[in-house]
């Protein structure tokens, strides 16, 4: 009976309807919605169709465009009211003014901060006046988010003017003279900056830092479904369980002064103004990055977490794979990943599933970093860019740049958890049934060292010119690739009669852990296929940990 009733009303109200203007169906729906209901059953179906008809509709007129701009209000949490022609977006400590001409466009846009004078936007003006109200909205959304700051007006009031206390000083730190590494400013100024890229002084732009950026340069290649991850920070203020003392004046002396590590000196806090308030301040992290425990633990030392564990390269998975995505897990938990480079070479990554999910190499994705001290800024930066280091490096052996069909994997790698800030990538050389280990350490954001062991090879300079490489582009696939050109160069060099007589010389001497790196060599005859499909009885992590063990005590052999 209900599906035949459907039947017939549906009909009934197409007819109904059929020459009602988008005005009238509008005025409609907003009656729907203003009409006394009951208040448990929510409005979203009917706030949905309102944005709906807003899109589908090409009529602009000043009631639509209010309409518009109410529904944008309501799904930010912020009132709407209007005046003649000037429409209201309201919230506890800011609002913006919307001035609109008789014909539906605007005319002006104002941002008010609570006490100040209002600001004329120019970006958000152009967003509404393009009819981008998806971006307009996403703005919106950031500078509610930094101005909604809970409490009763008095506590609002004193948080509102401690945060505005903390970016002055912030903006002093960044402005303090510095050693420049990188040679793209932009980049210097994300990655080297103490305080990063700080966004702040404009009433229309969240408080916001970008503190982390991977070079191009290399990746650019590499790269087709994602583009470079900018990490960013937006900075507020939170209620907190603990009260803290918090700056209510500044607390950099002027002039600013530096200690020894070039790092500022501060006024202590007992010294100038301060409230004792229940909240603290917040780095939001954008986007929500996976830290592992180590780091985890040095962050805890300001601040306290309550995190879900999982191995590292399954958070970093999460977010980096694209719908075009090669990978595979097997029934031992191993994440298989391809990756195809330019001029069709594959490879494929292997990440042991018993190597990865220990307690030592798990991450958790934090969101937001609390501190309460302009000091605390930089320290914690660093940690942030340290970690960020680690996971692009690792999350470049997931991006899947589409292969040409009939292409091949030819190449396998294996990549195990060596330290809290190493991992070593394991692989067979060309044209040698011995296994090659590539150790990557990753001691500082700003500096990365490769060791390589095992490959056949005597260049000296061959590390360096690694370190290099993998500094430059931040991907280990494009460092593999460099790698395998390099060791295929050097293979395919004939020696002259005096390098034959000391590589002959170099390996009588070494013969016993010769001997030994060839025998695991061996059990490793067909690491191509076993990497993919590991056998029963050993696993490819343990003959590469392996492998990694006998190189290393080869190294140490051929230096004494």
């Amino acid at each position: 009976m209900p599906v035949m009733m459907d039947r017939v009303t549906i009909p009934e109200l197409r007819l109904k309807f059929a020459e009602k203007s988008w005005a009238d169906t509008f005025q409609l729906v907003r009656r729907c919605m203003e009409k006394s209901r009951d208040e448990s059953r929510s409005r979203k179906p009917l706030e949905r169709s309102l944005e709906k008809l807003q899109e589908e509709s090409n009529v602009c007129t000043i009631n639509t465009t209010k309409l518009r701009l109410e529904i944008i209000a309501k799904q930010q949490g912020m009132s709407f009211h209007f005046a003649e022609a000037t429409c209201y977006l309201s919230a506890d400590l800011f609002y913006v003014e919307v001035l609109l001409l008789p014909c539906g466009e605007v005319e002006e846009v104002k941002v008010v901060p609570h006490g100040e004078s209002p600001v004329p936007s120019e970006s958000l003006l152009q967003l509404l006046r393009s009819k981008n109200f998806a971006a307009f909205s996403l703005k919106l959304q950031g500078l509610f988010a930094q101005y909604n700051i809970p409490g009763d007006n008095e506590i609002k009031l004193k948080l509102l003017a401690s945060l505005q206390c903390l970016g002055k000083d912030l903006w002093k730190i960044a402005h303090l003279p510095r050693e420049q590494k990188y040679s793209d400013p932009e980049m210097d100024l994300i990655n080297n900056g103490r305080i990063g890229d700080l966004i702040m002084g404009k009433e229309d732009c969240p408080f916001t830092m970008r503190f982390f950026i991977p070079p191009t340069n290399g990746t650019k290649t590499l790269v087709s479904d994602l583009n470079p991850v900018v990490q960013a920070a937006q900075v507020t203020v939170v209620v907190s369980n603990v009260t803290h003392k918090l700056q209510m004046a500044s607390v950099v002396p002027q002039p600013p002064q530096l200690d020894p590590q070039g790092y500022p000196v501060f006024v202590p806090l007992n010294e100038v103004p301060n409230e004792m308030l229940p909240a603290c301040f917040l780095l939001k992290l954008q986007p929500a990055m996976p830290v592992m425990p180590s780091f985890v633990k040095k962050l805890s030392q300001i601040t306290d977490f309550d995190l879900q564990w999982a191995p590292l390269p399954k958070l970093l998975m999460r977010d980096s794979l694209s719908a075009s995505s090669s990978w595979e897990m097997t029934c031992e938990s191993n994440m298989i990943f391809t990756v195809t480079l330019p001029g069709g070479v594959m490879h494929s990554y292997v990440f042991p599933g018993a190597a990865w999910d220990v307690p030592a190499h798990r991450g958790a994705v934090v969101d937001s970093v609390p501190f309460t001290h302009p000091g605390h800024v930089p320290a914690l930066l660093e940690l942030l860019r340290h970690q960020c280091a680690i996971n692009t490096l690792l999350r470049s052996c997931f991006i899947f740049h589409c292969a040409s069909p009939g292409s091949v994997c030819g190449l396998h790698f294996e990549v195990l958890p060596e330290s809290d800030s190493s991992f070593s990538v394991t692989f067979q050389p060309p044209d040698a049934d011995s296994l090659g280990v590539l150790l990557v350490n990753v001691s500082k954001p700003h500096q990365i060292t490769c060791s390589l062991f095992g490959a056949n090879t005597r260049d000296p300079s061959i590390n360096e010119y690694l370190s290099s490489v993998i500094m430059s582009c931040m991907s280990i696939p494009e460092t593999m690739r460099m790698l395998y050109n390099k060791l295929e160069d050097i293979t395919s060099v004939p020696l002259s009669p005096s390098c034959s007589a000391t590589t002959e010389a170099e390996n009588d001497h070494s013969a016993h852990s010769s001997t030994a790196v060839g025998d695991t060599s061996r059990a490793l005859a067909t690491f191509s296929q076993s990497a993919a499909m590991p056998k029963d009885g050993f696993s490819v992590a343990d003959l590469a940990r392996s492998a990694l063990t006998v190189a290393k005590s080869e190294s140490i052999l051929e230096i004494n």
